[in-house]
């Protein structure tokens, strides 16, 4: 081989040596590029990640310290109440949310047009005082049930299942029954109640109960049940308070 030619043929190979780094050069740099592009692709997924798992933390932990603020809230206002205001504040609630349903349930299903009435009465007047005492417990941060407890639903079921003749006798007798009781705990949280909002309350709502009361005495079932039960009561209050005069008296004698 000549002199030329050994010249060209170094010429070539060093060419080709130059292109070669070249590529080697141009693919370490696409590996880089790709390299840094996965490792940035996975920090802002770990940091997307963490930032989404923060704000959920961040939204239970808000829930959380939401709910123990109402729950504290609630307990500060029943603190803030006597036990017998306390007492009469949930037992109206509830009171007042089986009349309602019992009160639709009789307006649908009552044989006596009497017991269709005077359920739709009590679904009236009964929503209208439920909302009242439900602005009124709200206002000292206090939340009142919404639902029956089992006790209440339970008598709300079985009268449900009654037809006829049967029901209008069974719903009349427990709504002369629960007014009876209704008017007493009314009468007296309007004269001792310790709170003047509820005492207010239990003054403006007791006519509308007492109605009620008598109404509920002319139902099917109820005639005279009314009278014989308060005959009932004056003699034995008779009854005791004569054994009470014979006993001092014996007791008086030498």
């Amino acid at each position: 081989m000549s002199n030329h030619q050994l010249v060209k043929s170094a010429q070539i190979w060093f060419l080709a040596a130059i292109l070669m780094c070249g590529a080697w050069a141009i693919a370490g740099k696409a590996d880089d590029i790709n390299s840094h592009d996965q490792n940035s692709n996975q920090n802002s997924n770990s940091n997307s990640n963490s930032n989404a798992n923060t704000s959920r933390s961040q939204n239970r932990n808000a829930n959380r310290s939401n709910r123990n603020s109402s729950a504290t809230g609630e307990q500060a206002g029943m603190a803030n109440l006597s036990s017998g205001d306390r007492d009469f504040l949930m037992d109206a609630a509830m009171g007042g949310l089986m009349e309602v349903e019992l009160g639709r349930v009789a307006a649908k299903q009552g044989t006596s047009e009497a017991v269709k009435q005077f359920g739709q009465r009590m679904v009236d007047d009964h929503s209208k005082a439920n909302q009242e005492l439900m602005t009124l417990a709200t206002s000292k941060g206090i939340t009142l049930p919404t639902t029956l407890d089992d006790k209440h639903r339970e008598h709300v079921t079985k009268l449900s299942a009654m037809t006829g003749a049967d029901f209008d006798r069974a719903y009349s007798k427990m709504m002369l029954s629960d007014h009876n009781k209704d008017v007493s705990e009314f009468e007296k949280e309007s004269s001792k109640g310790a709170d003047a909002d509820l005492r207010a309350f239990a003054s403006k709502t007791l006519p509308t109960l007492k109605e009620h009361q008598q109404m509920a005495k002319t139902l099917p079932g109820n005639v005279g049940r009314g009278s014989s039960n308060s005959n009932n009561s004056n003699s034995d209050r008779r009854s005791n308070k004569n054994s009470n005069g014979n006993s001092n008296s014996n007791s008086n004698r030498p």
